[in-house]
């Protein structure tokens, strides 16, 4: 593709991937919270659970679009696809991401093993995320001028 400079497309990769790890810090805090009330067996506040669903789903909406941006700006850089390990890294994370909401959808009494899939995916999107933000480092060097 012949475009112009894809300097824009960065800065919204940017502040997504930003808001990223800003949604996933707010979803450790917040589920912590319903776990130590759980295990406690108190109460938590009315509006923890829908804000721990709502951040969920901006974390999915902005994985989403940060793949669309990785895979829009690299074929119309490269002309092609998988030019680095944060390929392999984005899509882990993609993959980590749906899991750990597809998990979310199914916690209740009567899956107990959903609640499990959910944290424990959770445990290893970390390193995913820490693994995408430094190959995305790596990545982000060779558009910059």
């Amino acid at each position: 593709m012949n475009l112009p400079s894809f300097l824009w497309l960065w800065k919204i990769a940017a502040w997504s991937m930003g808001l990223s790890l800003l949604a996933y810090l707010l979803l450790g805090v917040s589920g912590s919270w319903m776990f130590a009330a759980r295990q406690q067996r108190s109460s938590q506040p009315r509006w923890l659970r829908p804000f721990h669903y709502a951040t969920g789903a901006i974390l999915v909406a902005l994985v989403l679009l940060l793949l669309a941006i990785g895979i829009v700006g690299t074929l119309g850089h490269y002309g092609s696809l998988a030019h680095s390990a944060h390929w392999i890294a984005g899509w882990a994370v993609v993959v980590l991401v749906l899991l750990s909401a597809g998990s979310a959808i199914l916690i209740n009494p009567n899956r107990a093993w959903a609640r499990s899939v959910h944290i424990a995916t959770n445990l290893v999107l970390f390193v995913g995320l820490a693994w995408v933000s430094l190959t995305g480092w790596s990545v982000v060097q060779k558009y910059l001028p």
